[in-house]
């Protein structure tokens, strides 16, 4: 039995729930949950020095409160991240989120194994607590398939949102500083015909032209989705709603929506924090436009996608606050904004595996490459805060790429055992104007699953006259006058 080393102890002290990502050598990736059942090792740990038992029963104690187990119920596929622990009979259980909700509360993931399970057996992995160096740190047994395994990313879980979504039941005042003299007046539950599935959600949320409407929508959505109260992802139905083209905006956008070219190059810290705001849902996007054409999609991506749906309103929040607090004559809205990273989207509709390589894994992993020089530029201002904003958005982003080439791999292994970097060196050419740009963050990269074989050298031949034809549907943009046919890095990175 293999043992990996993920963290040390105290570190795991500040929540109850952790997901782990792991990477195997052949690109395998595997997804855990860690729980932490009582809080009760915490005093035990915190007073290990003090404490007059032996060190072994420390450990035994602090050992018996952790478990780890597959992040995704075997029986539905659903998200455990929120599974409530029960007591039973001789036992501790989680149960599954969408179990519990559909009735089947006899379904159970047993944790403290009694008995011969198999299946909950097969879902549970064994934890070790070793005292190295005076540090205590966890090790879990590895998963089987794969080799050389390694911890890409450790995410605490909350048991509620650190922003709480707001009640859906009634219009809510605008919780984020955008738009001067605009509130938002709609419910986040709409009245008539409420979203019952994932896929409805997500199209709601994209025809949402509000901001702030939209990261509510968002938060209250991803909640539904976590705590198994959706009838269905609803990706299998054949009556699954279609995503508009292009998102709406609110009327204020539009007549300050301009070609990049006007925007980019400004310096002023307030039109940087307005550029990082002018927020894009590729993630809803994403799960709407291609859920139901691809109904193989395991729940797992779904999970994958909501979480970066989350996180993309987050960094929304985190900026508009930021905005507000160093420039509160100019909200967000009140500047220039541009919406070229939507010609890509466009360009990219017709396929899966297209979104992922050039949003994902070429625009995205752009921002790891310059997100560091933007960290630079507000801390050289003495803007501390703005800099715990971006290192946060920063690290989140890490976890985007990672899940861009988590699933463009899975793709190559479903579409025949294609190569993933000649496949998406490939993709890159066609639909993909100019070279892929340095200097490249190869650190962060290769965290995301990135090597630079993927990257280096690499330059995108698209005819002018196809990403024309593509691109068509941008036209719903007011004074959006792309003339420079080489797609665009957004304005908001610095290098």
């Amino acid at each position: 039995m293999k043992f990996l080393q993920i963290s040390p102890l105290k570190q795991l002290l500040t929540h109850s729930r952790f997901l782990l990502t792991l990477r195997s050598d052949q690109g395998k990736y595997h997804s855990l949950i860690l729980f932490r059942l009582s809080p009760a090792s915490d005093s035990i740990w915190d007073n290990a020095e003090t404490s007059s038992k032996p060190m072994g029963m420390l450990e035994k104690a602090a050992n018996r409160q952790i478990y780890v187990m597959e992040s995704t119920c075997p029986h539905l596929g659903a998200d455990m991240s929120h599974a409530e622990i029960e007591e039973y009979e001789d036992t501790t259980v989680a149960v599954c989120p969408w179990h519990s909700e559909t009735g089947l509360r006899s379904v159970h993931l047993i944790l403290v194994k009694s008995g011969s399970d198999v299946l909950a057996r097969a879902c549970t992995y064994s934890v070790e607590v070793k005292s190295e160096d005076n540090v205590e740190n966890v090790y879990i047994e590895t998963p089987p398939g794969g080799n050389n395994w390694r911890l890409i990313e450790l995410r605490p879980v909350s048991e509620e949102f650190v922003d709480p979504p707001p009640p859906p039941s009634q219009p809510t005042t605008q919780v984020n500083p955008v738009l001067l003299n605009s509130e938002v007046t709609e419910p986040v539950v709409p009245t008539t015909d409420p979203p019952k599935t994932l896929m409805q959600w997500a199209v709601l949320i994209l025809n949402t032209a509000h901001p702030t409407l939209k990261v509510m929508r968002t938060r209250h959505a991803v909640q539904l989705f976590r705590t198994g109260k959706l009838d269905s992802i609803g990706h299998k139905s054949p009556n699954a709603p279609c995503p508009p083209d292009v998102p709406p905006r609110e009327e204020n956008f539009l007549k300050n929506t301009v070609n990049p070219g006007k925007v980019k190059g400004r310096k002023n810290l307030a039109v940087m924090l307005h550029a990082l705001a002018n927020v894009e849902q590729w993630a809803w996007d994403i799960m709407a436009r291609f859920g139901p054409s691809h109904p193989d999609l395991p729940p797992a991506f779904f999970s994958d996608f909501t979480k970066m749906a989350l996180d993309e309103s987050k960094h929304f929040s985190l900026l508009t606050s930021r905005l507000s607090a160093t420039s509160p004559t100019t909200p967000y809205g009140t500047m220039p904004v541009h919406a070229s990273l939507w010609e890509s989207a466009t360009i990219t509709a017709h396929s899966l595996r297209s979104r992922l390589a050039i949003i994902h894994l070429v625009h995205e992993a752009r921002g790891l490459d310059v997100n560091p020089g933007t960290i630079a530029r507000f801390r050289r201002a003495g803007d501390a805060t703005s800099v715990a904003a971006m290192e946060v958005i920063h690290a989140d982003e890490v976890t985007h790429v990672t899940s861009g080439h988590r699933w463009f791999t899975w793709l190559c292994e479903r579409e025949g055992g294609l190569d993933p970097v000649e496949t998406f060196r490939e993709e890159v050419r066609r639909g993909w104007r100019g070279n892929v740009k340095g200097p490249f963050n190869i650190d962060d990269r290769e965290k995301a699953g990135l090597t630079p074989e993927f990257y280096e050298h690499l330059t995108g031949e698209m005819a002018e006259e196809e990403m024309t034809e593509r691109k068509g549907a941008l036209a719903g943009f007011k004074d959006l006058s792309l003339t420079d046919p080489v797609a665009q890095v957004t304005v908001e990175y610095e290098k």
